[in-house]
């Protein structure tokens, strides 16, 4: 059974449970929530008493208890009192309360120092000579509100109330009462800082208007996986949805693998695909990189032949209507230095998209007769303008390891990938590039790289594969490993369509390692 403060100004109070009431007032309904009782009781005052104190009005309010009916009275100034004004029908006389049982009132911080509260006992009234049974009133006694907020006031004892007649004999229990103590002068009116914390207090009881935030961020953080692969799949999708069985765990691997590929970046970022040796895959592993993280990422990725003279990533690239490398970007690099005046689909004429795979690629020189190099200052200024245009630059280099622009890839890089075939020359090869890196000061790149062994057959050498695995392990920060695919094996345009199912699960997983060092 619900509690009701009822108001004669026009305030109901209903408290529906121990922690929680609505206030009906001026037409509109206010929820109050609070942790226990006592906080409840100092919201419900302190939202009366504002009201009182904005009003210029005295506030008179019916507290009904389960077994009490008391009266709160707010006035102007901001004082409160109670007093018990009577029993609830079905109350009985043993549940009266006493005058030694006190009714805690907890004083919300705007009556703190201007706030008294009286809280009234019942003592005997004259019996006259046509009456023999005393009839309880109520004397209030006042007592000051304490200096802390949140610190209950209790009436210790009733104030004694003026002479009375006697009781007659055969009452003996009725009390005798003793003169009254002289009553303190009125409490001084609120000071306007009081005034303000019992406004801010009120305010805080105002309802919450739901925003659109409020609504998109009820939105499950996680959907729940549903498979779409294997027996798992197929039942699903024949049963319409009415049975879904979990993904099975190659797909729930997937899935996570996708995510770590698809990780939220705060800016570009640049990854340099290294070997110095011909022939170690360095162009494939650029080119399937780029389009693993171009495909599920929703492009903004760049793959960069980085190469002082001619390089073959643009040979293994999708052909487009355009022949334009890195050097002809470089020539018109000042329209794009400010990107206020250009776009990334002005690129266009430059990179070479590659449609299906969501990725763009800037091929290295390709004219057999020309006599100009990229050098570090050239790598600097395209990679400080491609960088405001791609999230991700995915940078294939020569093998020349002493060439500047090869020198500052490796310093411009977020994360070096090594890449090898499963062959000894290859690994060597790429065990004396990190040997060089460390003793060139990239020792903290070395560890956070990376490592990709490709298999160069369809019967690899597992020994040396895990001979190899342990090496790169101990000097890198993860090594995985890619099957041999005999798609790549014509070196022309790579068909990313053509590729296994295992190729292209072996390179989900390789870019997700690659992702985590981002």
């Amino acid at each position: 059974m619900s509690t009701s403060i009822n108001t004669h100004d026009g305030v109901t109070v209903f408290l529906t449970s121990a922690t929680e009431a609505d206030v009906h007032a001026d037409g509109g309904v206010v929820g109050i929530q609070a942790a226990d009782g006592n906080e409840l009781r100092d919201r419900v005052v302190a939202f009366v008493q504002e009201r009182a104190q904005r009003l210029g009005i005295e506030a008179t309010a019916s507290l009904i208890d389960d077994s009490s009916h008391w009266t709160l009275t707010v006035e102007a100034d901001g004082r409160v009192t109670e007093v018990p004004t009577g029993l609830l029908p079905d109350e009985t006389e043993h549940s009266r309360p006493t005058p030694t049982a006190p009714i805690p009132l907890m004083l919300p911080a705007a009556g703190v120092g201007s706030t008294s509260v009286s809280v009234s006992a019942p003592v005997p009234a004259p019996v006259s000579a046509s009456d023999a049974s005393p009839s309880p009133v109520a004397a209030p006694t006042t007592i000051p509100a304490p200096s802390s907020p949140s610190a209950p006031v209790a009436a210790s004892a009733p104030a004694a109330a003026p002479s009375r007649a006697a009781a007659p004999s055969h009452s003996p229990a009725a009390p005798v009462s003793a003169p009254a103590a002289e009553a303190p002068a009125p409490a001084p009116a609120p000071a306007p800082a009081a005034a303000a914390a019992a406004a801010a207090a009120a305010a805080d009881l105002r309802p919450h208007r739901p925003t659109v935030d409020d609504l998109l961020s009820s939105r499950p953080r996680v959907r729940p996986l549903k498979a779409t692969t294997g027996w798992q799949g197929r039942v699903r999708r024949m049963s319409g949805g009415l049975i879904s069985p979990k993904p099975s765990a190659t797909e729930q691997t997937k899935h996570e693998q996708t995510n770590r590929v698809q990780k939220r970046l705060d800016g570009p970022r640049t990854i340099v695909v290294l070997n110095p040796k011909g022939g170690a895959h360095k162009t494939t592993s650029t080119l399937l990189l780029a389009a693993t993280f171009g495909r599920l990422r929703g492009g903004s990725t760049l793959a960069w032949d980085n190469n002082e003279t001619r390089g073959t990533l643009g040979w293994r690239a999708q052909h487009t209507p355009h022949h334009r490398t890195a050097v002809d970007l470089l020539t018109d690099l000042d329209r794009f230095e400010n990107p206020s005046v250009a776009s990334l689909s002005q690129l266009d004429d430059y990179v070479r998209t590659q449609v299906d795979a969501r990725f763009d690629v800037l091929a290295s020189d390709e004219d057999a007769a020309a006599t100009s190099t990229i050098d570090d200052a050239a790598f600097d200024r395209l990679h400080r303008t491609l960088s405001r245009y791609y999230r991700l630059l995915i940078v294939d280099t020569g093998n020349n390891m002493r060439a500047s622009n090869w020198v500052a890839a490796v310093a411009a890089a977020d994360q070096l990938v090594i890449v090898s075939t499963v062959r000894e020359d290859t690994a060597a090869s790429a065990a004396w590039l990190l040997d060089g890196l460390a003793e060139k000061g990239f020792g903290d790149k070395v560890d956070r790289a990376v490592t990709i062994l490709t298999s160069p057959s369809e019967r690899p050498d597992r020994e040396l594969e895990q001979r190899l695995t342990d090496h790169f392990g101990a000097l890198t920060a993860a090594v995985t490993t890619i099957p041999y695919d005999a798609a790549l094996v014509d070196g022309g345009t790579i068909d990313f369509d053509a590729l296994s199912s295992e190729t292209h699960d072996a390179w989900l997983k390789a870019a997700a390692v690659v992702a985590d060092q981002l």
